[in-house]
C-alpha cells in the first residue's frame, strides 16, 4: 500500500510541484492502517480456511497464522483490525476536513478502501470469496491509493484533463501486480480455499490454469508500463519501471514449472511483492527525475 501512495505523490510533484509533509505521512500511514486492519479482520473471519490449511508458504499464504498457534487470541485479532480501521478513519475524517473546500475525492477513495477491506472475508458480503477478488485488491491497493496519494497534493482533478488521469494510467501495472501477489499466493492455498467455498479466480481455472494466468498478470503489467508513455501525458523515465521484468520473468518460469509444488512455489510467493515494490519505485524515480529535468 506505500508503494502506490508514494507513486501517486511522485506524480503530483511532477506535473505541479506540489508537495506536502504532512499529507503525504498521514496517507502512508492511513494506506498502511487500512492494510492491517485488512489483515487481522481476514485472520479472524478466514480462520475456518486457515485452519484446514496444510500447503501453505509462511509467512505469504494461509494467514499469519497467530490464531492457529495459540499465540493470540481471536477477540483480540478482530479487536486490533477493527482499532486499525478505526485510526484509519480518524485519519481519513481529518484529511477530508482539511481539503473539503477542494471536493469529496478523499472521502469517496476512503470509504471505498475501508468498506472493501473490512468486508473482503466479512460476512455476509465476503468480497474475497467471489471471483473479482483479484480485481478489488487491485483497484484498492493499485489505483486508489495512487489517485488518492496524487489528490491529496494537487487537490484538482479534472474529468476532461489527460493530465489529471495520468496517476490512474500510471497505476495500472501496480493494480495488476498486486493483483498477482494475491494471485500467486492463492495457488498454495487451492485446496483449503475450494473446501470452504472461496471461489477466487485460482479455484476457478485450477492450479495449473492459474499459473499461467499468473504469468499473464505479470506480462500485462509491463505492456502497460511500455504503452502508457505514448499519449505523451507520462515522461519516457516512467519507463525506468521496466528495469523489474527479469525477476518477473524469473517468477513467471518457477510458477509455471512448480505450481503443484507448495515448497518449490515458495520463492515465487516471495519475489512477486519485491516485483511490486520494484516496479513501483522504479517509476516513482523516473517520474521524480522528470520533475527535476
Amino acid at each position: 500500500m506505500i508503494t502506490p501512495a508514494i507513486l501517486g505523490t511522485a506524480i503530483a510533484w511532477q506535473s505541479s510541484g506540489a508537495f506536502h509533509w504532512h499529507y503525504f505521512l498521514l496517507v502512508l500511514l492511513g494506506a498502511a492502517l487500512i492494510n492491517g486492519g485488512t489483515n487481522l479482520v481476514n485472520d479472524y473471519f478466514d480462520r475456518s480456511t486457515d485452519d484446514i490449511n496444510v500447503e501453505y508458504v509462511a509467512p505469504f499464504t494461509g494467514g499469519s497464522r497467530m490464531i492457529q498457534q495459540g499465540l493470540i487470541a481471536p477477540s483480540r485479532v478482530l479487536g486490533a483490525g477493527m482499532l486499525c480501521f478505526a485510526a484509519a478513519a480518524a485519519m481519513g475524517a481529518y484529511l477530508v476536513w482539511a481539503t473539503w473546500a477542494s471536493g469529496p475525492m478523499i472521502l469517496i477513495l476512503g470509504a471505498i478502501g475501508v468498506f472493501c477491506g473490512f468486508f473482503y472475508t466479512t460476512p455476509p458480503l465476503k468480497l474475497g470469496y467471489r471471483w473479482p477478488a483479484e480485481a478489488i485488491v487491485g483497484l484498492n491497493c493499485g489505483i486508489l491509493v495512487t489517485l488518492g496519494a496524487y489528490w491529496i497534493q494537487v487537490q484538482a482533478f479534472s474529468w476532461q484533463s489527460l493530465e489529471s488521469w495520468v496517476p490512474v494510467i500510471a497505476s495500472i501495472p501496480l493494480g495488476i501486480l498486486i493483483a498477482a501477489v494475491l494471485w500467486v499466493n492463492e495457488i498454495p492455498d487451492y485446496v483449503a480455499d475450494k473446501a470452504v467455498g472461496k471461489n477466487h479466480m485460482v479455484v476457478i481455472l485450477g492450479k495449473e490454469r492459474a499459473a499461467k494466468g499468473y504469468a499473464v498478470l505479470l506480462i500485462a503489467a509491463y505492456i502497460c508500463i511500455a504503452l502508457m508513455v505514448i499519449p505523451g501525458e507520462i515522461p519516457l523515465l516512467a519507463l525506468l519501471g521496466l528495469l523489474a521484468f527479469p525477476l518477473a520473468f524469473r517468477a513467471m518460469r518457477i510458477a509455471v514449472k512448480n505450481y503443484a509444488d507448495s515448497p518449490s512455489l515458495a520463492p515465487a510467493n516471495a519475489m512477486t511483492p519485491m516485483i511490486y515494490l520494484a516496479t513501483g519505485l522504479l517509476m516513482s524515480v523516473g517520474f521524480l527525475i522528470a520533475g527535476v529535468l
